[in-house]
């Protein structure tokens, strides 16, 4: 904790120039605060962008109050991080620790003096993601998720806030501080539940509601219209919403899941240019969208569109799954593809208690040092293999088909087949899940002896049989026969992009005939957003 708090307090030593000052002051005012005095409330909207001209501040702990370690700014610094671009909440909270003169500026002019002063930007930028990695790693966070062990919905929770890099941290039910907090909150003993701060219980406990607590669940305008609706969070949806906000378009993106999309849960890509020793989806993509934010676009998360219409020649209106619609001149369809949800009894009971569609640092824990099983063919299904034998005892990979040699990368077939703790079961499936309210193991059947065994797992990693997401699309563009939207040629268009319904784009792996690589799907958002200018502007 101590190092955490030595870290906050010097790598926010920034060198924003005196110009940059000097143009902050024809936007902002000065303020004034007294000792003791709070400068951010840990929990509330960053409405300003604080820098101290005088004085001390020291950073709040949302949990006690007290100072986070020795974390302080001094003149020169400023307060905030990544929340503070989206108008999240602050995460943690200032105080004065002396009398200080604070020229704050309004969350609006800050942004815009950003966009003006690409110099400015970058300094920002740099510290802001820098103090959100840092609370990250130190898993002292305000969001606190307490008796995940054994509850399906924090288990959701907590993949959902680790897969959108929010900071949380996990308490076992049984233990003295989840009690001590529980009480606080009005939570019964021996009761699972999803705390921000001391005090604020999150009530229903869902992914939802801590993007609300968080301010991260954007609210959307009546009336409102972007020059293009992004429908997709994953490589081809960020790409396109990087470019749509350095070419000067309102971009909106809306994400069911998480920013990411299901690259987002590969742990390790080796094969994308420019990283010889590999990186995770989820930092991946996670770059590309601070890198959006810097140029203007908005993220919407968790959003999922249900169907879409049009009501004049240049503007389509988008359902939201909670009845908010979304209005946009553009549309960009890039809501990739899922896996198939495998037609066994007490599925859909054991999905986030034992059956998973991610394999992140946070499933990882939850089966550390037991009998995993993965199924699928695909080099998610083999990076997510090579991810989890790093903590589990075993790992299983159950594979339909007769080889991996046409599915899987060559690099990555040698290292499961390599690998002590891995074992592929070639011609196999899963025929029966066992628990109630945990998954306690697997029935696989090994279509070549015709026999079944058991495995006893508790946990079921379920990467087969993609499928696209294009059912919200309402019938307004072609699908192929397996329901990827069908661009270019074979709809008539120009453009490799574009549907047959104008105004309708689509990238990445939901569009017929890409090819399903994170690479692609990038050279896809980027490129598209040329043909949605044209459109916005013709």
């Amino acid at each position: 904790m101590e190092s955490f708090a030595a870290d906050l307090a010097t790598m926010v030593r920034t060198p924003l120039t005196p110009a940059h000052v000097a143009e902050m002051r024809k936007v902002g005012r000065e303020v004034t605060l007294k000792p003791g005095q709070m400068l951010q409330e840990p929990g509330q909207p960053m409405t300003v962008f604080p820098y101290l001209v005088e004085g001390e501040l020291e950073a709040i702990d949302p949990r006690t109050g007290a100072r986070t370690g020795n974390a302080t700014l001094g003149p020169g610094q400023f307060f905030g991080e990544l929340g503070f671009l989206t108008g999240g909440v602050a995460l943690m909270g200032s105080r004065a620790v002396v009398a200080c003169r604070v020229l704050c500026v309004p969350r609006a002019e800050m942004l815009q003096l950003m966009s003006d002063i690409p110099e400015m930007s970058d300094i920002i930028i740099t510290v802001f993601a820098a103090r959100r990695r840092r609370i990250l790693e130190s898993r002292e966070a305000g969001l606190t998720l307490i008796g995940g062990e054994t509850n399906r919905d924090l288990r959701r929770i907590a993949s959902f806030a680790a897969r959108n890099r929010i900071p949380f941290r996990e308490l076992a039910l049984d233990s003295d501080e989840a009690r001590d907090l529980a009480a606080q909150c009005g939570i019964a003993e021996a009761q699972p539940g999803a705390i921000f701060g001391r005090d604020q219980k999150i009530d229903p406990p869902t992914p939802r509601a801590v993007a609300r607590a968080l301010g991260q669940d954007l609210e959307i305008a009546a009336g409102d219209v972007v020059d293009v609706a992004i429908v997709g969070g994953g490589p081809a949806g960020v790409a396109a919403a990087v470019y749509a906000g350095a070419e000067g378009l309102s971009a909106l993106v809306l994400e069911d899941i998480a920013i990411g999309g299901q690259a987002g849960t590969s742990s390790r890509i080796e094969n994308y240019m420019g990283f010889p020793t590999g990186i995770s989806g989820g930092d991946l993509v996670g770059r590309g969208e601070v890198q959006a934010l810097k140029f203007g676009t908005r993220f919407a998360t968790p959003r999922r569109a249900v169907a879409l219409r049009q009501c004049d020649e240049k503007l389509f209106h988008i359902e939201l799954d909670d009845g908010v619609e979304v209005s946009a001149r553009a549309v960009i369809v890039a809501t990739g593809v899922q896996y198939r949800r495998l037609p066994l009894e007490g599925l859909e009971r054991l999905e986030g208690a034992g059956v998973y569609y991610a394999a992140t640092e946070v499933e990882a824990r939850w089966c550390r040092d037991s009998e995993v099983a993965v199924i699928g063919g695909g080099n998610s299904a083999g990076q997510a293999a090579m991810y989890l034998s790093r903590t589990a005892r075993h790992v299983h990979v159950l594979v339909r088909g007769k080889t991996l040699a046409a599915s899987m990368s060559d690099y990555l077939l040698q290292r499961l087949e390599a690998h002590p703790r891995i074992t592929i079961h070639l011609c196999t499936s899963v025929t029966e899940l066992h628990g109630q309210s945990m998954l306690e193991g697997v029935t696989i059947h090994d279509t070549l002896s015709g026999q079944n065994w058991r495995l006893n797992t508790g946990a079921l990693f379920v990467m087969v049989g993609a499928a696209p997401n294009t059912g919200w699309l309402s019938g307004l563009v072609d699908l192929d026969p397996r329901g990827f939207v069908q661009t270019g040629a074979a709809v008539g268009q120009s453009s490799s992009f574009a549907t047959s319904h104008p105004g309708i784009y689509a990238v990445g792996d939901v569009r017929a005939g890409s090819v399903k690589r994170v690479a692609s799907a990038v050279g896809e958002g980027s490129v598209v957003i040329s043909d949605v200018w044209a459109f916005v502007g013709g």
